[in-house]
């Protein structure tokens, strides 16, 4: 099958003038080496495309794919992650991962998790703060935990996240807020254990591939999977398989939260237990890492004992069950052809 391969290249936006933290979500040339050669060990023949504008230009030259591999995360915007799915979605051609609704959706935590509490899952009670104003209507018992409430890789999240009182929480905040540009997001802090699920599939065909439990080492910062933290997983960082007792809970709530969102054909699922042990999620990643030992889905997948080029077979199968057999995407070829 002929694979597009979509994707942020790190290097290219940290030689245009962006910053590591700004480019944090973005992959790294041996990603993409690796991606292409788990495709090509299936049988697939993969064309790299890039970003999203270079695929606009691809498409507007009149290139086609069977399908595309998208990991391209996007620059701006709540809706940068629905950026090369709507393109792709107007040019009827079929792509890996979630649609942009379900993208922008599980980019905003704030508004995935009135989604999960409307559907009756447990996350943690949590406030939104879009300015300085909004700190005074904050109305949850301390200690709280202050995020982005839309970034991804721990950005923003660092050791004076877990704040313990209004002048803590104001602090945080304004820095969110001024630094990232977006409001910030205010939970109930979970003191308890941490935990990643794996999910692959869609729908009714949804499973996990297993849970790992999130340890903090020495010399970690404090209370979460921060920025820090989760740059330098390999020495701050331990991840071991959790208990089975646990697991079976974690998953259960995992998959009922895949469904619920929409999402499709593989991610992770976060969660972390309250002081009385009880499982909540925190966010629903649908647009996984995939670096093959750096990134949490795959490092789970290798706990596990399933090999990389599974991973990768197994999404893209699931996307398989979505490209028509009738003919739409030759027709939509035809209509979108450069005159």
């Amino acid at each position: 099958m002929k694979i597009g391969l979509t994707y942020d290249l790190r290097d290219a936006y940290l030689a245009a003038g962006y910053s590591e933290e700004e480019t944090a979500e973005f992959d790294r040339g041996e990603t993409i080496d690796e991606l292409q050669s788990a495709l090509e060990s299936l049988g697939h023949d993969v064309d790299r495309i890039g970003h999203v504008r270079e695929l606009a230009a691809r498409l507007v030259s009149g290139d086609r794919w069977e399908l595309v591999f998208n990991i391209a995360e996007g620059l701006r915007g709540f809706g940068r992650e629905a950026q090369i799915p709507g393109l792709l979605d107007a040019f009827e051609i079929p792509y890996t991962f979630s649609d942009p609704l379900t993208s922008s959706l599980t980019l905003h935590k704030g508004l995935t998790k009135r989604v999960l509490r409307d559907c009756g899952l447990p996350t943690a009670p949590f406030a939104e703060v879009s300015d300085e104003a909004d700190v005074d209507h904050v109305d949850l018992p301390y200690p709280l935990f202050v995020k982005p409430i839309a970034e991804g890789t721990s950005k923003g999240i660092d050791g004076t996240s877990r704040v313990s009182n209004m002048d803590e929480l104001r602090r945080v905040c304004r820095r969110i807020i001024r630094d990232l540009h977006q409001p910030a997001l205010v939970e109930s802090f979970l003191s308890g254990r941490e935990f990643t699920v794996g999910v692959t599939g869609t729908g009714r065909q949804t499973r996990a591939v297993g849970t790992l439990e999130v340890e903090l080492l020495a010399g970690a910062e404090d209370h979460a999977c921060t920025y820090v933290n989760k740059e330098r997983c390999e020495e701050l960082c331990r991840y071991a398989l959790a208990p089975r007792s646990i697991a079976e809970d974690a998953e259960s709530i995992a998959i009922a939260a895949w469904r619920a969102l929409g999402c499709r054909d593989g991610g992770r699922v976060d969660l972390r237990a309250d002081a009385a042990g009880s499982l909540h999620l925190l966010e629903v990643n649908p647009l996984p890492g995939l670096h093959p030992t750096h990134s949490d889905l795959p490092m789970l997948c290798t706990a596990v004992g399933m090999p990389y080029h599974e991973l990768i077979d197994r999404i893209v199968r699931s996307a398989m069950q979505r490209i028509p057999s009738d003919g739409r995407a030759v027709r939509a070829a035809a209509v979108a052809a450069p005159a």
